[in-house]
């Protein structure tokens, strides 16, 4: 019996990704081109790289169902998808592809099996690399690098004097809890 299943991963999947695209709608177009240092992503391409990861995982672990990554092209898969990065794209398409993205992927998360998500996958031999990942930790991991990247996009938003909407949620509901104490306090 598990206690996290496919139904709850593609839902946390959905929640991530409304953040993202909270974040993404909250950066004016013009900062799109903004990179924090010239090694850096752009905003646009950072939010494109984001569209691009659960094709990978969809390839991988839906359409070949690979149970090992042993001469598995990655590069060959990867190599558009990272020139796609590179491609002018406006804030009103980053944002339908991160949309259409969410939708897509959430709904095949939905569809796994917890036998499949139990299944064992070989990984490519490498330091600090098990040799084994099943495919639930391989699938949470959509979620946890989508995260890392939000994360970045967040400092970002500093950098361009934008309060992320996270940080501004908090503020509001502590100056409301501040003032029902006060409103209490003053009975």
């Amino acid at each position: 019996m598990t206690y996290y299943g496919a139904k709850d991963l593609a839902s946390a999947f959905r929640t991530v990704r409304d953040n993202t695209i909270e974040i993404a709608q909250d950066i004016r177009e013009e900062d799109y081109g903004f990179r924090p240092t010239p090694e850096n992503r752009s905003v646009a391409e950072t939010l494109i790289h984001i569209t691009n990861i659960p094709k990978i995982a969809h390839e991988t672990q839906v359409v070949r169902k690979l149970t090992s990554f042993e001469g598995f092209d990655f590069m060959g898969f990867v190599a558009p998808l990272m020139a796609l990065e590179k491609q002018p794209h406006t804030k009103a398409e980053i944002i339908r592809l991160l949309t259409e993205g969410r939708d897509f992927t959430a709904r095949w998360l939905e569809g796994i099996s917890d036998a499949t998500l139990a299944e064992h996958v070989r990984q490519v031999p490498a330091p600090n690399n098990p040799p084994f990942k099943t495919r639930f930790e391989m699938l949470l991991g959509l979620k946890e690098h989508e995260m890392h990247h939000r994360a970045q996009l967040m400092v970002v938003e500093r950098m361009l004097g934008v309060v992320p909407h996270l940080t501004r949620r908090r503020q509001e509901m502590m100056a409301r809890m501040q003032a029902q104490a006060q409103q209490a306090g003053n009975r």
